[in-house]
C-alpha cells in the first residue's frame, strides 16, 4: 500500500521520526509501567522480584507490537492491549501487578512526556547548530556594506553581518525558551482515574514522585485524569514561534535572491542541479521556499492544539486523536526546517559587489539622513536641514542626477559644507552606526552560550 503522508516519503529526519514512531510510543509506555512497578516495590506494595520481572518484560524485545495489535482487535483499547501483552510474558505472579493502581493516561501522558523530552533535546541541538552557523556568518560579513530596507524600499546602510546578528539574537531567545519550557512541557502523572490517586492509596504521593524521579520527569501537581494540556500548547506554540523565525529568514533570502536585487543566494550545484524543467537558466531559492511552506504547516497545528486544551470535566477523549497528528508533525517538521535552514546559511553565497552597486544605484539618495545630521552639526536647525535635503532629493530624483551634485550647487550650502565633507558624509561605510559592534556582541554571546569559539 502506498504512503499517503509526506512524512513517510519526503520530509523528516530519522532521529526525530524515531521519537514519535509507534514502537517508541509503546516502548516508552512500557518504561512507565516498569517504573510504576519499581515504585511499588520500593514502598513494599509488591516484591522486588515482581518489579524486576515486570521491568524485564517492559521491552519490545519481549513483548511484540504484533501481539499488542492482536489483543487490541479484541479489547478495542490500545493501552489495555499492551498491559495484557506484558502480563502474558511475566513469569510467576508478577503479571498480576502490571498497571497496578494506574489509569491509562498515567501511562500515556507520562510516556508522551518522555517523547517530548527527547524531541525537545533534538530541537535544542538544532538551534545550537544554527546559532553557531549564523554567528560564523555574521562574523565573516561583519564589515560587508549593504543597504537596509524598510517597506521594501531603500533606507540607510547596514552591514550584512548586522542583519545576521539579529538572527543570532532571535535564535538565542528561542534557545532560552526551550530550556525554560522543558520542565513544564516534560511532565507526567501517576494519579489515577480523576487525579486523586485513590487507587494508589496512602502511597499515592510517594509513588507519583518516585515514578517521575525514576524517569527524569516533572509531575503534574494537581492533575485531572490527564496532564494539563496547557503544557502541550506551550510546546506547540514554541515550535510554531521557531518555525516562524525560520520562515522570516527564508523570506529574506528569497527576496535577496530576486533577479533585480541579487545580493545573496542559496548554494547551487552548477554541475548537476536543475532550477527549472523548461527555463534552463533558472536558479531558484527552493530550499528557502520549502522552509517557508513547512513553517506554515507547523503553525496550522496551533489552533487544534488550543482546542484540545478544552476538555469536559476531568477529561474526555477529544484531544487524543488530535494529538496523534499535532505532536509528531510539529516536531518532525520543525526539526526538518531547522536543519535545512542551517544548510542554507552554511552555503549562502554573498554578492558583495552587487550590494555596493545597489547602494550606488540610488544616486546618493540613501545618504539623505547622514547629510541632514551633518547639516545640524554645522548649526542648521533640524527641520531646516530636513527640508534642504528633502528638496535636493526631489530634484535629484526628478532629474536623475546624483544627490551629491545637487547639494554642491546649492548657494545656501556654500561655506557650510565642503565638497570633501559631502563626499565623506555620503560614504556608506561611514554610516552604519554601531552595526559592527552589535555583530561583535552577538558573536561573543553565541560563544558564551555554546561554549566554543566562533570561527
Amino acid at each position: 500500500m502506498s504512503n499517503s503522508c509526506p512524512l513517510d516519503y519526503r520530509y523528516g529526519r530519522a532521529d526525530m521520526k524515531a521519537v514519535f514512531s509507534e514502537e517508541s510510543r509503546i516502548q516508552n509506555q512500557m518504561y512507565v509501567e516498569a517504573a510504576l512497578a519499581r515504585a511499588h516495590a520500593a514502598l513494599g506494595t509488591i516484591t522486588a522480584e515482581d518489579a524486576k520481572e515486570i521491568t524485564r518484560v517492559a521491552s519490545l524485545d519481549v513483548v511484540s507490537v504484533e501481539r499488542i495489535k492482536e489483543i487490541e482487535k479484541e479489547t478495542r483499547h490500545d493501552l489495555m492491549a499492551m498491559v495484557k501483552a506484558m502480563t502474558e510474558k511475566c513469569e510467576g505472579n508478577a503479571g498480576r501487578y502490571v498497571h497496578l493502581g494506574a489509569t491509562s493516561n498515567d501511562i500515556v501522558d507520562t510516556a508522551t512526556a518522555l517523547q517530548l523530552k527527547a524531541a525537545m533535546k533534538i530541537i535544542l541541538d538544532d538551534v545550537d547548530r544554527l546559532i553557531y552557523t549564523l554567528a560564523c556568518l555574521a562574523k565573516r560579513e561583519r564589515d560587508t556594506i549593504e543597504i537596509g530596507r524598510t517597506h521594501a524600499q531603500f533606507a540607510i546602510p547596514i552591514t550584512f553581518g548586522f542583519k545576521i546578528a539579529g538572527y543570532v539574537a532571535e535564535m538565542i531567545r528561542h534557545r532560552q525558551r526551550i530550556v525554560e519550557a522543558m520542565p513544564r512541557v516534560c511532565a507526567g502523572k501517576m494519579a489515577g482515574a480523576v487525579g486523586t490517586g485513590a487507587a494508589l492509596g496512602k502511597n499515592f504521593f510517594a509513588i507519583q514522585k518516585a515514578v517521575m524521579e525514576d524517569l527524569g520527569l516533572e509531575y503534574e501537581p494537581a492533575a485531572t485524569q490527564v496532564v494539563g494540556r496547557d503544557r502541550y500548547t506551550e510546546a506547540i506554540c514554541l515550535m510554531a514561534n521557531i518555525a516562524t523565525s525560520i520562515e522570516r529568514y527564508g523570506t529574506e533570502i528569497r527576496n535577496l535572491q530576486r533577479s533585480e536585487i541579487g545580493e545573496a543566494a542559496e548554494y547551487f550545484d552548477r554541475e548537476k542541479q536543475v532550477g527549472s524543467s523548461t527555463m534552463a537558466q533558472k536558479r531558484n531559492p527552493m530550499n528557502s521556499e520549502n522552509c517557508c511552506g513547512l513553517a506554515r504547516v507547523v503553525r496550522s497545528f496551533v489552533t487544534p492544539t488550543f482546542e484540545s486544551q478544552v476538555l469536559w470535566h476531568e477529561r474526555d477523549l477529544s484531544n487524543s486523536s488530535t494529538e496523534r497528528f499535532t505532536l509528531p508533525h510539529v516536531f518532525i517538521l520543525t526539526d526538518e526546517i531547522l536543519q535545512k535552514m542551517n544548510w542554507i546559511f552554511e552555503g549562502l553565497e554573498i554578492n558583495r559587489e552587487r550590494m555596493i552597486q545597489n547602494i550606488e544605484s540610488s544616486q546618493g539618495l540613501v545618504m539623505a539622513e547622514p547629510l541632514m545630521m551633518k547639516l545640524t552639526e554645522k548649526g542648521i536647525g533640524r527641520q531646516d536641514a530636513h527640508e534642504i535635503v528633502r528638496q535636493s532629493s526631489m530634484i535629484a530624483e526628478d532629474t536623475g542626477r546624483h544627490l551629491r551634485d545637487i547639494l554642491m550647487e546649492r548657494e545656501d550650502l556654500k561655506g557650510v559644507l565642503t565638497r570633501e565633507e559631502i563626499v565623506a558624509t555620503m560614504d556608506a561605510s561611514n554610516y552604519v552606526g554601531g552595526a559592527r559592534e552589535i555583530v561583535d556582541n552577538m558573536v561573543a554571546e553565541a560563544e558564551k552560550i555554546l561554549g566554543k569559539k566562533v570561527e
